[in-house]
Formats: structure tokens, sequence, C-alpha cells
């Protein structure tokens, strides 16, 4: 199965995010922020990335630096969810498999997220 790791400060976004792709058939595992989100990367080995811009400690694109800074990781997708820094993002294309302008469309994030990853076996939504 592929794990999803989330990273959000805001709880009921990475909520919603998490019910939504645990329905798509991934594991999902959370962080509120890109400091804590390294920890869980030592911990679990993430096939792909959803990062908020905005956080404390450090931010989306500060995250995704260090993420790319681990050779293990590099091809690791990685999915930014911005309020307002949507083109900092896409002005990284190296760092972003995608950006996504809060608020985003759910079914827009899932597609993506298929995309990247493929449909978990069993999961037929036809």
């Amino acid at each position: 199965m592929a794990t999803i790791l989330i990273v959000d400060d805001e709880y009921l976004i990475a909520q919603i995010l998490e019910f939504a792709l645990e329905d798509e058939g991934y594991g999902v595992v959370t962080a509120s922020n890109g400091k804590k989100a390294l920890d869980v990367i030592d911990r679990e080995r993430p096939d792909l990335i959803i990062t908020d811009f905005m956080m404390p400690t450090m931010d989306g694109l500060e995250f995704a630096r260090a993420v790319r800074k681990r050779p293990e990781l590099q091809k690791v997708p990685i999915l930014l969810m911005s309020g307002a820094q949507g083109s900092v993002g896409r002005a990284s294309p190296d760092l972003f498999a995608a950006v996504f302008d809060k608020p985003f469309k759910l079914e827009d994030i899932t597609l993506m997220v298929n995309q990247l990853l493929g449909r978990p076996p069993g999961i037929d939504r036809s």
C-alpha cells in the first residue's frame, strides 16, 4: 500500500485529506509542520508528500528543499497547497509535482495522487 505524508498545521484540512485519501485506499500519516514531518520521514517511507506552504517552524518551501537534499527522497512527488504562495511553488517545478491553491477541490488532489501513484488495488470507482 502506498503511503502519503500530509503536512499541514490546520488540523481540519489534514484530517479531511487523510479521510479522503484513506477512502481511496492509501495509507496516510500526518505532521503539523515541516520539522515534525522530517521526523515522520525518518520512521516512514512516504511514496508521496502533500504539504501546506504557511506553517510554523518550517514553511513548505523549506520543507521541500530539506526533503530534496535526501538522496532516497529525490523522486518522491511533493504536492503543495497554498492560500497565497502558489506562485512560489509554481516557480519551483524541481521541488513540486503540482501546486493547488486554497480553497482546493478535494477531487483535484485525489485525481493527481491517483495519477502519480496509480489507483490502489481493489479500488474501483467506475
